[in-house]
Parts: C-alpha cells; structure tokens; sequence
C-alpha cells in the first residue's frame, strides 16, 4: 500500500505502471493504424529488464488479453501530443511535464527553437530514463530540463530552481497521474499551477467523472490482469480513493476557460472506432474526461 514519502523506480511500485504505459505506447507504433509513433519506448522496455513487459511487446497475441494495449494509450497519447504542438504554434515554449515517467516528448515532437521543457518525477526514474536515452544516441529537439522532486512536496520550488520563468506562459500537462496523488496533493496541484501561470498559460489533464467508484475499479481491474504481463501492477493498492475537487471545476472557479472530451471523442477526431473492452474499464473509459484549460488574458 502506499505510505507517505514512499518513492520507487522504473520497476516498483508506480514506476511499474510507466513501464507498463511504455510498453503500452511500443505496441502503438507497431500498429498499422498507430496514433503514434515513439521509437523510445520499446528501448525502455528492453533496458529494464522486466521479462513480463518484454514479452507483451515481443507477442502479439497477448495484446488483445489487456485492454490498456487495445489502443486506449494511443488515444491518449495522441490528445496530449496535439496538446503540446499546438501550445507551440502559439508560442508557448515552455513547458511542464508532471509525473513525466517514460514519455519522450522532448525528443520526439517538433519543438520550436527555444522550447524548454520540464519533466518532474522522481528521481530514480528520470535517472533510468536519462541513461536509456544517453546510451542509445538520443537527442532532445527541445532545452529537457529534469526536476526530481514528489508532486506531493514543495515541487514549486525545484521547479523554480531549474529555470522555470513564471512570467512566461506555460503549457502543462498532467496525463495518468491523477489517482495517484492523495486528494490533497492534486488540489493543491492545481492551486499551484495556477499560482504559477500566467495568462495565455494551458494545462491539459486527464480527470475522471464524478461520482466513479476508482477503488472498486481498480480492485476489479487488478483481479482481471493478474494473470497477464500486468499482474504484477496492483492499481488498488498504488491509487488514492479520498475525496478531492473536480479540476476542471477548479480551474474554471479561478477563471481558466475550460473544456473536455470523452475518450468517444477523441476516437472519433482520429477516426478509429474505440475497441470494446470489458468492465471494470468499460466504466472508468466511458468516464475518463481529457480536459483542457486556458488562462486568459
């Protein structure tokens, strides 16, 4: 279970459930229809070592058993893709990447001269990813600047120290990192990213629906892929339950123009019909919400 303070690296923990997102996006770039294409994410696989996870990406025919691989992280990643190019055609060079786990999008996307982005995690997984990516040649196409610190301490600070200017606008992004954070630190995540923007600033997050039972959700989901690649990700004992505010009902109480789409949605802007999966996960897609903030001027 979690405790306070608790950390992990690339196979523990919630560091697991990146690797598991990796593979996940690996298996998205062999598709015919790939939404993306990260050439990263397999390397991940690999240098990790985990034999579970290099087996998903190596068969295919496990790919239809869990439903993470079905085509669900290509939609995601796609949304948040768009996200960041889009900040860029505006001009937003800066950008936040909270809980940034396994995602490349410093090297992969097309930044404009002069982007720096900011990838917050812990400290033994930037220091996984960092190395993975050195040893195989890698790039950045942007200024990637690590901040290794908990998004449950005083991330403000460390981000402040690695050269975030909180006068220039800012594009955020919070993909799968919300159910796990207590209720507290993802109010106050929201908070501070408000605190740190300004106008002209974007956040984009994925958030689920209210009134969505994530424990139950999570237990079911845990018992349904016990005996696949992902057995070993127990999400009901990584997910915090407790209460915590609607961010974008947040975000819109303090001004921020906001807007979201469903994972329907976003099938139907990449024309490529969503897969049925079984429930729980039916549930917890049907209200899975990807939203979009803009601070205005």
């Amino acid at each position: 279970m979690r405790s306070e303070g608790d950390t992990w690296d690339i196979v523990s923990s919630v560091g697991m459930t990146a690797l598991g997102v990796a593979a996940a996006r690996a298996i998205e770039t062999k598709r015919p229809d790939a939404l993306v294409h990260d050439e990263y994410a397999a390397q991940f696989v690999v240098a990790s070592g985990d034999s579970d996870m290099n087996r998903l990406i190596n068969d295919p025919t496990l790919w239809a058993q869990i439903p993470f691989t079905s085509g669900f992280i290509g939609y995601r990643s796609r949304f948040f893709d768009e996200f960041f190019l889009s900040m860029a055609a505006d001009a937003v060079t800066q950008a936040v990447i909270l809980a940034a786990g396994l995602d490349a999008r410093a090297y992969r996307l097309d930044w404009p001269t002069g982007a720096v982005v900011f990838e917050i995690d812990q400290p033994k997984v930037l220091e996984f990813k960092r190395q993975v990516l050195t040893e195989s040649g890698a790039v950045p196409r942007s200024d990637r600047r690590e901040v290794a610190v908990d998004l449950r301490g005083d991330w403000p600070a460390a981000l402040v120290e690695a050269g975030f200017d909180p006068t220039s606008p800012t594009a955020w992004s919070a993909e799968g990192l919300l159910p796990y954070l207590p209720g507290a630190a993802q109010d106050a995540l929201f908070a501070r990213i408000g605190q740190l923007s300004v106008p002209g600033s974007t956040v984009a997050a994925e958030t689920v629906g209210k009134g969505v039972d994530i424990a139950r959700i999570a237990e079911q989901e845990s018992e349904h892929l016990k005996d696949t690649p992902f057995g070993k990700v127990d999400l009901a004992s990584l997910f915090y339950t407790d209460e915590r505010a609607d961010p974008a009902e947040s975000l819109a109480a303090h001004g921020w123009t906001t807007s979201s789409l469903r994972l329907q949605e976003l099938a139907e802007r990449y024309n490529r019909p969503v897969a049925p999966v079984a429930e729980p996960l039916a549930e917890m897609f049907d209200n899975t919400r990807y939203l979009t903030a803009v601070k205005p001027f």
